[in-house]
C-alpha cells in the first residue's frame, strides 16, 4: 500500500462525480440535491459535496446545521439545506450563511424569522409535510397553521418560502408502489392547500434515491439522492448498482496484522465459534466493529485476499477479524503485510457494501456510514478538488474527516 496503516477507506471521487452525472440525468429535469449528511455517508462530506457539484449537483443536502456550517466554512457556495432543527438552536448562524432550513411547525417557523430579524436577512425556508413516513413533517391538521404562520412572515420580508417538501416511506419497495403513489398525491394536496393560503413556493421536492430512480412522478422540482451518489443501489431487490450505472465509491482495504499456522481443532475468537477442519494457516485481519464492521456479519462477512475471497472465521472483534485460509498452496503464499479488500466497487467479483449488509441482516447504507473515524479516508480522483487535478488524502491524525 506504500504507507504503515494498517486500514484506510479509499474513496474514488471521480465516481462520486460520475455518479452525480447519472442521477442528474434520471431526474428528467429536475434539479439534483446530492444529501452529503453524516459525513458523505461515510465517505468524507466535503471531497464528495464538491465532486458531486462537478457531476452536476445543484444542491447539497444535510441533516444538521453544524454540518450545513461546515461546508460554507470550507468555501461551498452552493445552496444547501439543514433540515432537523430543535427548539431553542440559535438559527442565526444558517440565515447569516445563506443556509436553508425546514420547518415543520410555527415554531419553528417563528425561530427563523427571530434569526432573521437579528441577522437583518431574509431566512430561506422548505415547509415540510407528513405524507405518510409518520416522522417529520405537519399533519394535514397543523399544516393550514404552519403555512399561515409561513405567509405572514413572508409578507413582512423576514422569510422567503423556497419549497414544500416531505420524504417518501417506503419508495424501496415495490409491493408499496400504491402508498408512494399516495403521498404523491398528499404533496400536491399540501401545495394546493398552500396556495390558498397565499404561499407559491417556486419547489416542489419528496423524492430520495429510490423515488429517482423508481417513481417518475415523485421527482417533481428537485431530487435528493443521497446513498446512490456514493454508488450504492438504495434498493437492492429491485436494481443493482450496475444495473443503474453507478460505481460504488468507498473500498476499504487494511493490511494483514499477521499470518499463523495452527492445527486442527482449535478454536478461532471468542466463543470458539469457528473451530479449525484441519491444519490451517490463520491471518489476522485489523479491522472490527469499532471500525464498523457489523458484529452481526460475524463468521459470513466477506474479505478478498489474493484474488480469493474467504468468510470472517468466528465473532467480529472490536478491532479484528481472522480468516481462516486453510492449507493450500495458496494460503502458504500469504504474508503479513498483504493487503485485503473488505469491500469495495465488486467490479473485480471482489465484495461489496451490500455483501456486507446481506451477511449482518442490514442496509448497505449503514455499512458504509459506520466505518469509524480511526479508519483514515484517502480521496483519489480529481473531480471537485480545489486547486486543480490531483489526490485529496485525508490526514490519519483529522480521524479520516477531509
Amino acid at each position: 500500500m506504500g504507507d504503515a496503516l494498517p486500514a484506510r477507506a479509499v474513496v474514488d471521487l471521480d465516481a462520486v462525480a460520475a455518479n452525480a452525472d447519472v442521477l442528474r440525468g434520471r431526474a428528467a429535469g429536475a434539479a439534483v440535491m446530492a444529501v452529503v449528511k453524516a459525513d458523505g455517508y461515510g465517505h468524507g462530506m466535503v471531497p464528495c459535496a464538491r465532486a458531486a457539484l462537478a457531476g452536476g449537483a445543484t444542491w447539497l443536502g444535510v441533516a444538521h446545521l453544524a454540518e450545513a456550517l461546515e461546508l460554507r466554512a470550507a468555501g461551498v457556495t452552493a445552496p444547501v439545506l439543514a433540515w432537523l432543527v430543535v427548539p431553542g438552536q440559535d438559527l442565526a448562524p444558517a440565515v447569516a450563511a445563506d443556509v436553508d432550513l425546514s420547518a415543520s411547525a410555527v415554531w419553528a417557523v417563528e425561530a427563523l424569522v427571530d434569526a432573521a430579524r437579528r441577522t437583518g436577512r431574509t431566512a430561506r425556508v422548505h415547509l415540510k409535510v407528513d405524507t405518510g413516513l409518520s416522522r417529520g413533517g405537519a399533519t394535514a391538521r397543523d399544516w393550514p397553521d404552519v403555512v399561515r404562520a409561513a405567509a405572514a412572515a413572508q409578507a413582512e420580508g423576514a422569510l422567503e418560502v423556497v419549497a414544500v417538501w416531505s420524504h417518501l416511506a417506503s419508495a424501496d419497495d415495490e409491493a408499496s408502489d400504491a402508498l408512494t403513489l399516495a403521498q404523491v398525491e398528499r404533496l400536491h394536496d399540501a401545495v394546493a392547500v398552500a396556495a390558498r393560503l397565499g404561499v407559491r413556493p417556486p419547489l416542489r421536492h419528496l423524492a430520495a434515491s429510490s423515488g429517482l430512480l423508481a417513481h417518475p412522478a415523485a421527482r417533481l422540482d428537485l431530487v435528493r439522492p443521497g446513498v446512490a451518489v456514493y454508488g450504492v443501489s438504495p434498493a437492492p431487490e429491485r436494481f443493482s448498482s450496475a444495473d443503474l450505472g453507478l460505481v460504488p465509491a468507498m473500498s476499504l482495504r487494511a493490511r494483514l496484522a499477521l499470518v499463523k499456522e495452527v492445527g486442527p481443532g482449535e478454536g478461532v475468537s471468542y466463543g470458539h465459534h469457528h473451530v479449525t477442519a484441519g491444519r490451517a494457516r490463520l491471518a489476522l485481519v485489523p479491522l472490527g466493529y469499532g471500525d464498523g464492521l457489523p458484529r452481526h456479519a460475524s463468521g459470513r462477512g466477506p474479505v478478498a485476499l489474493r484474488g480469493r475471497r474467504y468468510a470472517v472465521a468466528g465473532r467480529v472483534c472490536m478491532d479484528q477479524v481472522v480468516l481462516d485460509l486453510g492449507d493450500d498452496d495458496a494460503a502458504r503464499a500469504v504474508r503479513a503485510g498483504d493487503e485485503v479488500e473488505v469491500f469495495g466497487t465488486g467490479a473485480d467479483g471482489g465484495p461489496t457494501a451490500q455483501d456486507w449488509a446481506d451477511a449482518a441482516g442490514t442496509i448497505a447504507y449503514e455499512v458504509v456510514t459506520r466505518i469509524g473515524a480511526r479508519v483514515p479516508r484517502v480521496h483519489v480522483g480529481t473531480a471537485g478538488v480545489v486547486g486543480g487535478p490531483g489526490t485529496a488524502v485525508a490526514a490519519a491524525a483529522s480521524g479520516g474527516r477531509a
